[in-house]
């Protein structure tokens, strides 16, 4: 009798192995194998075997470029984040926390595409079409070219798209979708994998748009397994709390296009929309207080003029406190090492606290001068000019070096009525800004 094989997969990343694991050795998850039935490893065979094509290699200079064409969403704001447009035959994934926005945004933008003689299906799994109906209502969103369908099963939604040609799909959400054909719960890599391989599949060969949404787990990525993200072409994230006005959506993936593009919303009664004038949505000019500096950062092509926020107060425990929202904690704790060496300034006593205005997190180190600013005002209780921003990257050894698109950020400071900058070099392109230069750390206190 032949002995019966035993596989074991985890459950976030799609690894199998023969025997069991307490820990995964591809992504790191404690207790995440589960054992697969005969079925199922029938099942990853069967689609490792489908997605693997042979072809043969020809040189990269006989290979005839295809032009990518997009139609627009009617909404500016996620164009831009898609690079342009939606394109026909693309798989994106948008996930973000529960009530930001996700359906919401995605069914106007079904109703926008429906607005252009194009038909549009709308999956949901998670509510029934009459609640679809009064969320239309709301956004007015109604047009006979939105179809509704209230389904979790796969076979009865590649049935539909038989029964009519579409040219946009939107899944809400991929986690409540499953096969018949295979016995493990909705929202297992199996499944994801094969529905995921599927929709894929169906998006190539039909040429339809497809838009699916993912929940997201407590640390903020797509619940899940990881295949997912690496199967899809576009991986968009929603950033933001539910309980504010504005919303951002960040590109973290795309084949398509760039992927340091931001889109801004704004949550109104109508819907999500594309926000209007957020040049200065980010920081408040209306009155000085110790603490506060500006900067400005660059998310993709576009500046923005941040605010950032520091409360240097005298700690009461013997671990003094060091925390930040929407920067880096351990550049915080690297700068406030610089600012006791370079400065001499008796942080260790004390608690400090960064938070940045407006829900969105610093990737670059463009701020790094407008961090050690807000921290010095906070601790001298002294304010700093709101007609001033400050640009630079801090090292170790206490430069401030230069950054990148300084006219472009520059010119947006200008706009917005800013007359004086500290930064590390003086600009090509002649400026009507007062410019300061600040080479070296210890120069801010000359500054002061």
């Amino acid at each position: 009798m032949a002995k019966k094989k035993v596989l074991f997969e985890c459950q976030h990343c799609g690894l199998t192995t023969p025997k069991w694991m307490g820990k995964c050795t591809n992504c790191g998850a404690w207790d995440s194998f589960v054992e697969l039935s005969e079925h199922q490893q029938e099942v990853v065979k069967q689609t490792k075997t489908n997605s693997a094509t042979s072809a043969k290699a020809v040189s990269i200079n006989d290979v005839v470029e295809e032009e990518i064409f997009r139609f627009s969403s009617l909404n500016s704001e996620l164009d831009t984040v898609l690079g342009g447009g939606i394109v026909p035959g693309s798989l994106t994934l948008i996930g973000g926390s529960p009530g930001v926005g996700k359906s919401t945004l995605l069914l106007k933008v079904g109703a926008n595409i429906a607005s252009t003689k194009k038909d549009v299906l709308y999956v949901t799994g998670e509510e029934s079409t009459s609640q679809i109906k009064l969320r239309a209502n709301r956004l007015n969103a109604n047009n006979d070219a939105l179809y509704l369908l209230s389904e979790i099963r796969l076979e009865q939604i590649l049935l539909e798209l038989e029964h009519r040609r579409y040219d946009f799909l939107i899944i809400d959400s991929i986690q409540t979708i499953y096969s018949e054909n295979i016995s493990s719960a909705p929202g297992s890599v199996t499944q994801v994998r094969q529905i995921t391989f599927e929709l894929m599949r169906i998006a190539k060969e039909r040429d339809i748009a497809i838009f699916i949404i993912g929940h997201i787990t407590k640390e903020g990525s797509i619940a899940g397994p990881r295949v997912l993200e690496h199967m899809v072409d576009t991986v968009l994230y929603f950033e933001g709390d539910s309980s504010q006005e504005l919303r951002i959506l960040r590109g973290f993936k795309n084949r398509f296009g760039p992927t340091s593009e931001i889109g801004v919303f704004e949550m109104r009664g109508e819907g999500l929309v594309s926000a209007t004038d957020i040049s200065s949505r980010f920081f408040n000019r209306d009155s000085q207080q110790a603490g506060s500096a500006l900067t400005v950062i660059m998310e993709g092509s576009r500046p923005i003029i941040l605010e950032v926020q520091a409360l240097v107060s005298e700690s009461h425990t013997p671990n003094s406190k060091r925390q930040a929202t929407g920067f880096d904690n351990n550049r915080l704790n690297m700068l406030l090492a610089l600012l006791e060496r370079k400065l001499e300034i008796p942080l260790s006593g004390y608690d400090v606290f960064i938070n940045i205005t407006g829900g969105i997190k610093i990737t670059e180190t463009a701020a790094d001068l407008a961090v050690l600013a807000a921290i010095i005002s906070s601790f001298r209780d002294r304010a700093i000019s709101k007609e001033t921003v400050f640009i630079g990257e801090v090292s170790l050894v206490g430069d401030v070096r230069e950054v990148y698109a300084l006219d472009s950020r520059l010119k947006e400071a200008k706009l917005q009525n800013i007359s004086k900058v500290l930064l590390a070099k003086k600009p090509l392109e002649k400026t009507t800004l007062k410019t300061f230069v600040v080479d070296e750390v210890t120069k801010l206190l000359e500054w002061y």
